[in-house]
């Protein structure tokens, strides 16, 4: 809607990039797992293919620029310039993926990757974002978390890039947890950790109803679980899932955020 104002700092869009003969194949899983539905969107000679989960309109699936890249989600972060941010991504180590462009009633872009490779698309709605809501629908994004190599940098990077700040949790065994923060609204996660062999990466969240069952329907469907379902106290029951055609993502159910 044109009156709705931007949320600089959220993440408001995330994308599943495939190869073109992999795509109906993903679409299938997530139908089946988490309920969403696709609806196509024209722009000019092709449709571009958006995901719903309900009513929510929250993303979509896109080509992979480069076959040889396997499968991935890639996430949109909200700011108010997306050519000075961009400017700022190189200043502090990272580097401009894909110059920024416009797409006509959509918005401004660029993909940038931080210094430890991870990568985001900046974007500037059209049209503004989608108001924060207090509880997740089922089948929605609501959370996003860095994987890094290099905690120090990345958070550095993401204040320079997206006016983020932070504050940094112990988590006992699991190492310290850094939580992002935009105009005193929680945006996302930092973490160290990193399975062995994967490279930096941002992980982001669906919000169930049933954790384990939709773990072990979509064990069934043919993904592979590389966490399964545990319970992070306080926060709430989490799992991660790579999807047949090679995305990553984790599911959980939130417990009430406490005041």
């Amino acid at each position: 809607m044109s009156d709705r104002n931007l949320l600089p700092g959220k993440f408001v869009w995330f994308e599943l990039c495939t190869k073109d003969a992999d795509r109906k194949k993903a679409q299938a899983f997530y139908g089946e797992t988490l309920g969403w539905r696709v609806e196509p969107f024209p722009m000019g000679q092709y449709s571009y293919e958006m995901i719903h989960a309900g009513d929510t309109m929250q993303g979509g699936y896109a080509s992979l620029d480069d076959e040889r890249r396997p499968a991935h989600w890639i996430s949109y972060l909200s700011v108010e310039d997306v050519d000075g941010a961009a400017r700022a991504a190189t200043a502090s180590g990272g580097k401009v993926v894909k110059a920024p462009f416009d797409a006509p009633t959509v918005g401004r872009m660029a993909r940038i990757a931080d210094p430890q490779g991870a990568e985001l698309y900046l974007f500037r709605s059209a049209t503004g974002n989608a108001p924060d809501l207090d509880h997740a629908p089922q089948g929605c994004f609501f959370w996003n978390e860095l994987h890094t190599s290099d905690p120090t940098q990345a958070l550095s990077f993401y204040e320079n890039v997206a006016g983020f700040s932070h504050r940094s949790m112990d988590m006992g065994p699991a190492g310290t947890y850094h939580i992002l923060s935009r105009d005193g609204k929680d945006r996302g996660g930092v973490t160290g950790y990193l399975a062995p062999g994967v490279a930096p990466h941002w992980l982001p969240y669906v919000s169930v109803q049933d954790p384990d069952g939709t773990v072990a329907r979509a064990r069934q469907l043919g993904a592979i679980i590389p966490m399964p379902c545990e319970d992070i106290p306080g926060v709430g029951r989490f799992g991660i899932v790579r999807d047949p055609v090679g995305g990553v993502l984790a599911i959980m159910k939130p417990l009430p955020r406490q005041k």
